[in-house]
């Protein structure tokens, strides 16, 4: 199989959604992109974050940008709940000034990290919906 990759619009509501629901403000929707690849060879990757180095901002006059890419061999097979998990571990590389750089797992993406936070986003999303006001994926 050939590897091509292709806009993740799922993707996106959800990572907005738990942007917005775990209050992540540093991270500008704006400026954050999500793609859907296939025929990837890595192994075991559910998904990948990418930035704009600050570099290559300096170099084409670009503000940062980062790009969330879930590998659909793995991601599309994962339940609801995994996919958020997944989703809130990418967004925990993006570090607090946006600027390009990226956080690693010591100290900063931890499982235990990652469980609180899909804890909070899980109960949020309950609270939203017995209130009437539920969202799927950013849908209302």
């Amino acid at each position: 199989m050939r590897f091509e990759f292709f806009e993740a619009d799922d993707v996106r509501r959800l990572a907005v959604d738990v942007i917005a629901e775990l209050e992540l403000y540093h991270i500008n929707p704006e400026r954050f992109i999500c793609f859907r690849s296939r025929g990837s060879r890595s192994r075991g990757t559910i998904a990948r974050i990418y930035s704009l180095s600050r570099i290559w901002q300096k170099a084409l006059n670009l503000p940062s940008y980062y790009l969330l890419e879930v590998i659909s061999e793995r991601y599309d097979k994962l339940n609801d709940a995994e996919k958020q998990k997944t989703i809130i571990h990418e967004l925990l590389h993006i570090p607090r000034g946006f600027k390009g750089g990226f956080r690693h797992h010591k100290n900063h993406v931890t499982t235990i990290l990652v469980e609180q936070l899909f804890k909070q986003f899980a109960a949020k999303r309950k609270l939203r919906a017995g209130n009437g006001q539920g969202m799927v994926y950013g849908r209302t």
